[in-house]
């Protein structure tokens, strides 16, 4: 079998050296509607944010204001495409819930919530190539979730992606379809993404707690790595 790698490029960590993305990829899941203790957690995670959040503005808050910044160095404005933390924050600060997709959706939910740290996943089940984090040349091509119109990122853009075909742009702002976390998928990989002030040590808490929820709602078999600077590539399969 061919083996797979994911990789962090120079291109991301020459202008955010301490960014760290803690993956934790989970085989043999099975996945499928939450259960009423797992939707419980998505609502005392929202319930937990909106009393820390109060009617303070969510933007200033320092793990949302930090990819705001980050936004903007890579060209990106943040009050017009907003990472997906920032995103989920405001939603559920205006007293909105969280609908319910998948115990796998659910728990990347669950923990974004609980912490303020990007956590998402996207299932391997179709994934035959290397991933990687890195700058978009402007050729590859990208179909968001919810639609069917063939994009492509802008030169320079942050994308994680299989090859030329985008999972995500703009780093935290939106998924495609390509590896969407389906009820049926058996293999999934977790992101979980830190910027100052979020510290390593909190994303590889965060990754344990990813393992804890899988292991308790869906099963399978883990493995957990950090992606930093000093070690931007992992082996996947």
């Amino acid at each position: 079998m061919k083996e797979i790698f994911y990789s962090i490029t120079n291109d991301v960590f020459t202008p955010f050296p301490d960014y760290v993305r803690g993956v934790v990829v989970a085989r043999g899941v099975k996945n499928g509607p939450s259960p009423a203790e797992l939707t419980a957690l998505l609502r005392e995670a929202e319930e937990q944010l909106r009393g820390a959040f109060g009617s303070g503005d969510v933007a200033a808050h320092p793990r949302i204001a930090s990819w705001r910044e980050a936004f903007r160095k890579t060209g990106v404005k943040p009050a017009e495409f907003r990472s997906s933390i920032e995103a989920m924050a405001r939603r559920v600060a205006k007293g909105q819930e969280l609908p319910s997709i998948n115990a796998l959706v659910d728990i990347g939910n669950v923990l974004s919530l609980r912490h303020l740290v990007p956590t998402g996943g996207h299932a391997l089940d179709d994934v035959r190539g290397d991933l990687f984090l890195r700058a978009a040349t402007g050729e590859e091509t990208f179909v968001p979730f919810g639609g069917t119109e063939t994009e492509h990122p802008l030169p320079g853009e942050i994308v994680f992606a299989e090859g030329d075909v985008v999972l995500t742009r703009r780093w935290s702002w939106r998924q495609g379809v390509h590896t969407l976390t389906l009820p049926e998928s058996t293999s999934i990989e977790f992101n979980v993404d830190g910027l100052p002030p979020v510290s390593s040590g909190e994303v590889e808490s965060v990754c344990g707690e990813v393992v804890e929820l899988v292991s308790r709602f869906c099963g399978g078999t883990f493995e957990t790595g950090l992606l930093s600077a000093a070690s931007p590539r992992m082996r996947l399969l």
